[in-house]
């Protein structure tokens, strides 16, 4: 319950900030996020570790795929000076190979959550294995591209994991 309740305040703060057109100024009193910190509280994925893991992890507990769905976690791959890689929520999905994140400790935003970042698939097969983030700092597109693994569903990996079935013995009438 507190863990919904904090998520509640977060998505609160964002959606007023993003109102009031400002970014908060820094506090020492302010979290500082990480982005799976983030991640599990906004998507409610309950995958613990750092980013790289969680797409291992997430093998048959959760559905995963290739294509972007709301509230769907994207995991990057480990590159560069991103080595323990990188998780984001997906916030909107406007076409087949452009979407909006909303994630923690990304770029020139350590420690803060950037809501509705526009990520843009730009592998050659469509299947969104490298992307393309916004860089506020340059107001476009950054020039990296990042491997990602794909996307984390928070629907269990088999539709019947965590469901009870119930039966009741039909009686002499028919009825249970």
């Amino acid at each position: 319950m507190m863990k919904r309740l904090t998520a509640a305040a977060v998505a609160a703060t964002l959606g007023l900030f993003a109102l009031v057109g400002t970014t908060p100024a820094a506090n020492a009193g302010e979290p500082y996020w990480q982005c799976v910190t983030f991640a599990r509280m906004f998507s409610g994925i309950e995958i613990f570790g750092d980013a790289h893991t969680w797409w291992s992890q997430a093998q048959n507990r959760f559905q995963t795929g290739e294509r972007p769905r709301t509230g769907s976690v994207l995991a990057f791959r480990p590159s560069g000076r991103m080595s323990r890689g990188h998780v984001a929520v997906v916030s909107e999905v406007l076409t087949d190979r452009v979407i909006r994140v909303t994630h923690a400790n990304w770029g020139g935003s350590r420690g803060k959550v950037e809501e509705n970042v526009t990520v843009v698939d730009v592998s050659n097969g469509g299947d969104w294995s490298a992307v393309k983030v916004w860089y506020n700092p340059i107001n476009d597109l950054g020039t990296s591209v990042y491997p990602t693994y794909g996307f984390i569903y928070k629907a269990p990996a088999r539709p019947s994991e965590g469901l009870l079935m119930a039966s009741a013995s039909a009686g002499a009438d028919g009825q249970p």
